[in-house]
């Protein structure tokens, strides 16, 4: 299968490509520089769609990175990385005349509401609340392909959740202050933290890529999956667990008005807040986890 991935160079993406050409499977970046391998986004969209039977969109500016600071301009460049790049892919799989099979966009678990009592399924309804959750409206509905177009192509949402892994994400930032034994909750810590190992997001692209359709003709609208691990964890658990495996102690708490001030309060909820998120979609769709709890997943992070 030739596999076409906007964002293939970025932390998830790297997984991705991996783990798909360890699969044998021809894989196709799309990125701001050209080379083996590799088209640009102006490529794309001079030239239309390279031949492929998926496309995958992971592209988008760090949400969580540290040398922006929380403002306007970094605002708009949130929407604007990710709405430009699914539109750039959704309209040239519209006018490909041999489009892919698949076409699969990540989006995040901000369109549920944060609550320490509700849980969410993929059919859990929602609607925009907040900066974040009006991003990942905006985001899937960048995406819808031409009802026409549909009937060829079968879209895919995956909302994910913290992505886990040691070459970047969350894990990236926090493992250093663990390290040195200033590790601790955020918060009250009781907030829930769906989280994911980047190996598992990566397999869950790939089964959306590989599974066949449950039937001839693709459904219209998109298949959604939640893109967590199936345990419920808080803040909590998990700071007390990197603390456990790492043999450091979690004792000073950062309080919820350092975040906001640090970060930004509306990207401070992303980690002061959180969502008991159910991946029972994925689970149905016979996806199984390398890491379904923390133990396992972070044991593997920060084995030497």
């Amino acid at each position: 299968m030739r596999v076409l991935i906007g964002g293939g160079s970025g932390f998830v993406g790297r997984e991705l490509t991996r783990l798909l050409r360890d699969r044998g499977h021809e894989v196709t970046v799309i990125s701001r520089q050209s080379g083996p391998g590799k088209i640009t986004w102006g490529e794309l969209e001079s030239h239309g769609l390279p031949p492929c039977e998926g496309a995958v969109n992971l592209a988008g500016e760090n949400l969580m990175n540290p040398l922006r600071w929380w403002n306007e301009s970094y605002k708009k460049d949130l929407f604007s990385s990710r709405l430009d790049s699914t539109k750039s892919l959704a309209q040239a799989i519209a006018a490909s005349p041999s489009p892919p099979h698949s076409w699969v966009l990540v989006t995040g678990v901000a369109c549920y509401k944060p609550s320490l009592t509700a849980e969410y399924t993929e059919d859990s309804e929602w609607t925009p609340f907040d900066f974040l959750s009006k991003l990942v409206k905006e985001w899937e509905s960048s995406a819808l392909l031409p009802e026409n177009v549909t009937k060829n192509t079968q879209q895919v949402v995956i909302r994910s959740g913290a992505v886990l892994g040691r070459d970047g994400g969350a894990m990236k930032q926090m493992l250093l202050p663990f390290w040195l034994g200033l590790g601790g909750t955020l918060g009250s810590g009781r907030q829930p933290f769906p989280w994911i190992h980047v190996s598992d997001l990566a397999g869950i692209i790939a089964h959306a890529l590989e599974r066949p359709a449950e039937s001839d003709t693709p459904s219209p609208s998109p298949q959604v999956f939640n893109g967590v691990a199936p345990a419920l964890n808080t803040n909590h658990e998990f700071t007390k667990e990197l603390g456990r495996i790492l043999k450091r102690p979690t004792i000073f708490p950062v309080p919820g008005f350092v975040m906001n001030t640090l970060m930004g309060s509306e990207r401070a909820v992303v980690l002061m807040q959180g969502q008991k998120v159910i991946p029972k979609k994925t689970l149905e769709a016979g996806f199984e986890y390398k890491y379904p709890d923390l133990t396992s997943a972070l044991k593997e992070i920060v084995r030497s």
